[in-house]
C-alpha cells in the first residue's frame, strides 16, 4: 500500500513542526511538503501531488479558504482538510462549498487527526464532532 501523500499548510511554524512530527511517525502518511500561506500551494501542489492538504484557514496574504476554493477548481486536486480553530458557521459552509472534504479543529487529538486525513484519502468526508453538531443546530434552525 502507498503511503499518503500529504502537504500541510499553516502560517504557524510551530504548528507545522508539530503536525509534520505526529503526521510522520504514521508509517502510512508521508510529509511531501509544508506552506505557511495559501498563495504558495498551488505551486506546491504540482511540485509534489499531495493526496491531501491539512489546511490552515486564517493566513497572511492568501486565506486557506481561498486556497481550497482554487486547489478543488482544478482538475486533478487533492483532497482537502480544513484543520482551524476557528469553527463559526460561515467558515465551515465556505468550506463545505470550495470543495473540503473534512473540517477538523485544532484541539481534536492528534490520532482523530489522523484518522481524518487516512479516511479523507479514502474518500469519506469527516467533520469534527463539535463542527457536526453545529451544523445540525444551524439545520435545524437553532
Amino acid at each position: 500500500m502507498n503511503a499518503i501523500r500529504l502537504l500541510l499548510v499553516d502560517d504557524d511554524p510551530l504548528v507545522r513542526a508539530g503536525l509534520s512530527f505526529m503526521m510522520g511517525g504514521a508509517d502510512d502518511i508521508e510529509i511531501v511538503g509544508e506552506a505557511a500561506d495559501g498563495g504558495e500551494v498551488e505551486a506546491l501542489v504540482d511540485r509534489t501531488r499531495p493526496d491531501v492538504v491539512l489546511m490552515d484557514i486564517r493566513m497572511q496574504v492568501i486565506d486557506g479558504l481561498t486556497a481550497t476554493e482554487r486547489l478543488r477548481g482544478r482538475e486533478d486536486a487533492p483532497q482537502v482538510v480544513v484543520l482551524t480553530t476557528f469553527h463559526a458557521d460561515d467558515q465551515v459552509l465556505r468550506a463545505l462549498r470550495a470543495g473540503a472534504a473534512g473540517f477538523v479543529l485544532k484541539d481534536t487529538p492528534p490520532v482523530q487527526i489522523l484518522d481524518a486525513v487516512r479516511r479523507v484519502a479514502a474518500g469519506d468526508p469527516v467533520l469534527s464532532p463539535a463542527v457536526t453538531r453545529q451544523l445540525m443546530e444551524h439545520a435545524a434552525g437553532g
